[in-house]
């Protein structure tokens, strides 16, 4: 199995655990720090939708080779990717979004509970609040995006088999 198809599974899996999550776990048990652990896998479905489509780039030689951390990942994939295989740019905001989140949640001194908001603060006593709301808005942009890796990175391997 080739790189990008074990990419694209593994965000499949933690795309369906975040759906998991956020629509029967978090209902039942109501404890809003589910709603990071949503956010963390939503991001994680992201980053490795986007590998899968680098590494599928790479395998046709349709991009130079690419060090493996997330930026240099997010810039190529904004420069190259994006275009050609015509993805909405709102996916590159809410990947960003997704990320800053959930560097917010590393570094932050202060996590708490109110209503049904999960909230962080950082050093500066600034607050961020994750709701329920925010995160299917996530997971239907998540979706989308799943939706079209699955398209790219499977166009050409139909054809190939059928040979």
């Amino acid at each position: 199995m080739e790189k990008f198809q074990e990419l694209e599974m593994q965000a499949k899996k933690k795309l369906q655990l975040a759906d998991h999550i956020a629509t029967m776990t978090y209902p039942l048990v109501q404890d809003s720090k589910l709603l990071m652990s949503s956010i963390e896998n939503i991001f994680l479905a992201y980053s490795y939708g986007m590998g899968s489509v680098l590494h599928y780039d790479l395998l046709f030689k349709h991009i130079p080779q690419f060090p493996e951390n997330f930026n240099s990942k997010f810039d190529l994939f904004k420069e190259k990717c994006m275009r050609k295989h015509d993805l909405d740019p709102d996916h590159l905001s809410v990947m960003k979004d997704l990320r800053d989140i959930v560097l917010a949640h590393k570094k932050s001194p202060v996590e708490f509970t109110r209503k049904e908001n999960f909230v962080m603060c950082n050093d500066d006593y600034r607050l961020r609040t994750i709701s329920m709301k925010e995160v299917k808005n996530y997971l239907e942009k998540a979706k989308l995006f799943i939706k079209s890796v699955n398209s790219i990175v499977n166009s050409d391997t139909i054809f190939a088999n059928k040979k």
